[in-house]
């Protein structure tokens, strides 16, 4: 346990909120287009329209409530509303089965997710003592396991205790419970600037404008590579045509899952002793090599040691660069950094996503594969050449 001793209680405290947050997401996610297409009748179409609301809805709040939490100078109370919003919702569909609850729950589920994530980030790096890296690879790593317990729950209750859909979401009545009361001990962290009430609370256009310039360079080659970072279904989809099994291919995933929770908190040690630059590129190119792996690789043994690789590319990304942008950027504009930061980057990959699917269905699986390949490279080259400055 001497490994986590500098971990502030704040950021521990936080990081049980994400681990049950995303226990309940996590053990509902995969049961959630079940249910509306086994139980409801609900087509795949809708199932797709759900998601995309959804996290379309998550991405402008993020922005929006990054910026007013700077204008407020507060953080904590988008937190509980954030989280406990969540919580909240996220059984409602055990209690009425019906498509519109669903829709319902889902799409409060990312408000939440949209009202918290930037303050909370904020509040994480507000309570980091020159280890910001450490700070976001302990709260990604709990995040994490959460979203490998949750999963593995679901498939207990579901297929050894025998119990429908409906009960799922019941059973994430305790982890709500749970959550809320962990996120009512979340608080502020006080300005240590003398004058902190004349500090001028910018717009996002003014934030850009004063913005330094590390910052906006770093900004638009994440967001260039997150076009090409496209979702994690790509992964699973091209596991299952490799193994013809269901089994196998969400197997893969799920080992994925446990290296990254593994290995998010080591790693963040590492950016603060070697460089929020050096590990985020690193992981830029082990990303690559990953896709390039899934472009031509068609043994199922080499499909899991990529998605090993994978977990380690993940634990190198956006813990790795929140705590990046928190060197860089002061705290009393943080939110704004981030929430654009995240706003943008959802956005980007959602868009990757659609050009993704569009180029597996025209020219095979193997083209958007290399395509990911190969531009997160050169992003990866591009952010070497930057000034020094940028990796505080």
């Amino acid at each position: 346990m001497r490994l986590f001793k500098k971990i502030p209680k704040q950021v521990f405290l936080l990081g049980l909120v994400s681990f049950f947050t995303d226990f309940a997401s996590e053990m509902l996610y995969p049961v959630t287009p079940l249910f509306l297409t086994v139980t409801l009748g609900a087509s795949m179409s809708l199932v797709g329209l759900i998601e995309g609301i959804a996290e379309v809805t998550a991405g402008l709040l993020k922005g929006y409530f990054g910026n007013l939490s700077d204008k407020l100078g507060k953080r904590s109370v988008f937190v509980v509303l954030g989280y406990g919003l969540s919580s909240i919702v996220k059984p409602l569909p055990g209690f009425i089965p019906k498509v519109s609850t669903v829709i319902f729950s889902r799409t409060l589920d990312r408000v939440g997710k949209g009202i918290r994530t930037a303050p909370r980030d904020a509040i994480l790096a507000a309570n980091a003592s020159g280890n910001t890296g450490a700070v976001f690879g302990f709260h990604r790593g709990m995040d994490t396991l959460g979203a490998v317990v949750g999963p593995l729950v679901a498939i207990a209750l579901l297929h050894f205790y025998k119990v429908d859909y409906q009960f799922v979401y019941i059973a994430a009545i305790v982890l709500a419970i749970l959550t809320i009361l962990f996120t009512l001990t979340i608080k502020d962290v006080k300005s240590k600037k003398a004058g902190e009430n004349s500090v001028k609370k910018y717009t996002y256009k003014e934030f850009w404008q004063i913005a330094p310039k590390r910052y906006k360079q770093l900004f638009v080659l994440f967001i260039l590579f997150s076009f090409v970072n496209s979702s994690d279904v790509f992964l699973i989809l091209k596991s299952k045509n490799i193994s013809a099994s269901d089994t196998l291919a969400i197997g893969g995933y799920v080992f994925y899952n446990i290296v990254y929770a593994i290995v998010s908190y080591p790693i963040g040690l590492m950016s603060d002793k070697f460089g929020k630059k050096n590990v985020f590129i690193s992981g830029l190119f082990v990303f690559s090599l990953v896709y390039l792996g899934f472009a031509f690789n068609s043994s199922m043994i080499i499909i899991w040691l990529l998605f090993a690789l994978y977990g380690i590319y993940s634990a190198s990304n956006e813990g790795v660069i929140k705590a990046w942008v928190s060197d860089l950027i002061p705290g009393d504009y943080l939110g704004s950094a981030i929430g654009l930061l995240t706003m943008f980057s959802g956005f980007a990959m959602m868009t990757g996503s659609v050009v993704a699917g569009i180029l597996w269905d025209a020219f095979g699986s193997s083209v958007p594969f290399l395509l990911s390949s190969a531009v997160s490279f050169v992003v990866g080259v591009l952010i070497f050449k930057l000034k020094s400055e940028v990796n505080k």
